[in-house]
Order: C-alpha cells, then structure tokens, then sequence
C-alpha cells in the first residue's frame, strides 16, 4: 500500500501520525500489488482518507452495529449497495403487519440485482457485507476481475458489546444466534485475511477499531 504525503507526517513505518494532521492512504492498482496478500492494519491510527482506484468494488465487513453504513456514507464517487435500504424500500410497501420473513426472498432478489447493475454501470461501489456469505464476496471478486478491476476489504474490528450497543441505538436488534454466526464469520474472515486466503482479485485489505472509523473522514475512489 502506498503512502500520500501532503505536509510533515511521521513515517508510516513508525505506525504513528502526527496528532491534528491527516494521513491519505492510497491503494494502488491491482497489477501492483499480489492479490489477497496485503493486510494494512490501522487500528488505533489516524488515517483521514482511503483511497482506491476508480472503477473498483470496495467490501466493508464488520459486526451487525458496528458501523459499516456509517463509514460507507464517507464514501465519495461511488455507488453504495446496502441490503436495508433495499429492506427499507420493501417495508413501505407492505402492510405493516407482515413479517419481514414473509418477504425476506424477494428483498435479497432485489439486492443482487442491484448489486450486479452496478457492478455492470463500471462505476465504483462500495458494498454492505454481512460476513456470513462467503460466495458473496467471491462473487464479487470474480465480477471485479472480470472487468479488469480490483476488490477491497474494509474491516471494522468492533468488540461486541460495541455493536450492540449501536444496534441499540438504531433500534434493530440481532438475536444471540445470529450474533453468534456474525462473530464466527468475522473471525474466519481476518484469519483468511491474515493467512492471504482471500480471492484471488481481493488487491488489499485494511483493519480499523472503531476509533480509526470514527478518525476516517474520506474514502475516495480517484487513483
């Protein structure tokens, strides 16, 4: 991963910054870097912006409240891909009384759908992931290769209690079950992530806590 100075920073070697002053990361295309071996972890660190190249797929993974929306709203020249809005738009629809498990096909029909026009628009997306489809992400992978671009990981270590805490105070809880297979996704996915088994067109993958979340101001897709 490359590094774009603007002024007088600390050396990213030295995994520190200079407090007040912002540090742009800049990923650089997928023919320079080996697919899938690159973990960039920036917890506690101020990192301002990501960047990544125009054209390419971004992936934020992450506990169910841990801030995924959040961050993918800082999102700049992309299209966003979030299964609840889709929910959202789906929910108005319906009488107010059905169960979303009545429906729940449909919305996920809607959101590949949507998933795939704007994977065809080669625009740059920027995508919700929940963590527990890994053919999501591969498919994403082969969708971004096949156009001669690059997918990224973004993922956000948040403890637990952390995103419960935010599922709280956007009022939509998760049952202990499904917190359970979120958190066991999570796991798997850093380990691959650290191991470098992720798919082949994965270019780079970044690690934030949710202090380095709250510190990124930008992701830019202008490389």
């Amino acid at each position: 991963m490359l590094v774009r100075w603007s002024g007088a920073y600390a050396s990213a070697a030295g995994g520190m910054t200079v407090p007040g002053q912002a540090l742009r990361i800049t990923v650089p295309a997928p023919s320079r870097v080996r697919p899938g071996r690159r973990l960039t972890d920036l917890r506690g660190r101020a990192v301002r912006t990501l960047s990544y190249p125009a054209g390419d797929v971004l992936v934020v993974s992450g506990l169910p409240g841990g801030g995924k929306s959040t961050l993918m709203r800082r999102a700049s020249g992309a299209r966003l891909i979030d299964s609840q809005d889709v929910r959202l738009r789906w929910a108005a629809r319906m009488p107010r009384r059905l169960p979303y498990a009545v429906y729940r096909p449909l919305v996920r029909i809607a959101h590949y759908a949507g998933m795939r026009r704007a994977l065809r628009s080669g625009e740059s997306v920027v995508v919700h992931d929940c963590g527990t489809l890994p053919w999501v992400r591969n498919w994403l992978a082969r969708q971004a290769a096949r156009r001669g671009r690059g997918m990224h990981l973004l993922l956000l270590d948040v403890p637990e209690d952390a995103a419960r805490d935010g599922q709280r105070s956007r009022g939509r809880g998760v049952s202990a079950y499904a917190m359970a297979r979120h958190r066991r996704a999570s796991r798997r996915l850093l380990a691959a992530a650290r191991a470098g088994g992720l798919p082949g067109a994965c270019v780079s993958t970044v690690l934030l806590d949710r202090a380095a979340a709250r510190a990124l101001d930008a992701i830019t897709f202008d490389v």
